[in-house]
């Protein structure tokens, strides 16, 4: 499956820190798809990862989704559905916990202006983060694989840096 096949308004999805936001400004670049972030959705700019209001954020995301050419990256699967019915394809990444635990400190010990960043945000390394990776993320992996299989939207598994890099490559895809 190709990136063309995925249409003009793809879902990425996938553990934190896996390379979605990423991935999303680099095909919004090569494919004039506007990327959105869902975690700047769901968080108030100029915060420490304040949520906003759970009704501001469906807001925020069904005003997302109703345009005709976007790459969404993020998962709040409670929005799902609605997400899917106007996607044209979708993409999954499945980086494993130790990859996501190192890009995890990688993005707060030395990354700065990252994509999908909040804006005015810093970030820190911190234990409900770290926890979330470790203990939550592993039967996260698994229900996104499950709602991955049942998605019948073209779609792309990318399951470990090779295949995200190789991908990449073969789409001609830049960081």
């Amino acid at each position: 499956m190709t990136l063309d096949a995925l249409g003009p308004r793809i879902c990425i999805m996938g553990p934190s820190n896996s390379g979605k936001s990423t991935l999303a400004v680099a095909i919004g670049r090569a494919r004039g798809l506007s990327p959105v972030h869902l975690d700047q959705l769901r968080h108030r700019p100029n915060t420490d990862w304040q949520e906003r209001p759970e009704a501001e954020f469906i807001a925020l995301h069904d005003a997302a989704i109703l345009g005709d050419r976007w790459v969404i990256e993020g998962n709040y699967s409670r929005c799902l559905p609605q997400r899917l019915e106007r996607a044209t394809g979708v993409i999954l990444l499945d980086a494993s916990t130790l990859t996501s635990l190192l890009r995890y400190f990688q993005r707060c010990w030395f990354q700065r202006n990252r994509h999908g960043a909040l804006e005015g945000g810093v970030d820190r390394v911190n234990w409900l983060m770290i926890h979330h990776i470790v203990a939550v993320t592993p039967a996260s992996r698994k229900r996104y694989a499950a709602m991955f299989a049942d998605i019948a939207l073209p779609k792309i598994k990318l399951a470990t840096a090779r295949e995200l890099n190789a991908f990449y490559r073969s789409e001609d895809l830049r960081r």
